[in-house]
């Protein structure tokens, strides 16, 4: 797991190439990342399946109810298919782009 912090904002990268074990990892070590806004990136994966993208909507339910931004960063997948409930985005600008529209909103209040 390759973590690396850009201002308010921690990404968070699979190096392993077991999406079950960095799911159960980056669970297990949530307390270290709950005060920042929080990117998945999960490009290096090819034919996600969509089970595998919801089984991260635990752990953003939990982090968007701490007003923090949860965005999920994958390429090859239907983003269509993908429930509202989650940010879903084909690049990392992209997720620092959607990030920095929550916070306009969270400040302004809604």
């Amino acid at each position: 797991m390759k973590v690396d912090q850009k201002g308010h904002t921690i990404c968070i990268k699979d190096t392993q190439g077991d999406l079950d074990s960095f799911l159960v990892k980056v669970t297990n070590e949530y307390k270290t990342f709950e005060k920042h806004n929080i990117i998945i990136d999960l490009r290096a994966y090819n034919n996600l399946a969509l089970t595998a993208i919801n089984s991260f909507l635990p752990l953003s339910k939990i982090h968007k109810k701490a007003k923090k931004s949860f965005v999920i960063a994958t390429s090859d997948l239907d983003h269509n298919a993908v429930s509202d409930k989650l940010a879903v985005v084909r690049s990392i600008i992209e997720a620092h782009d959607i990030i920095e529209m929550e916070e306009i909103e969270r400040d302004l209040g809604f």
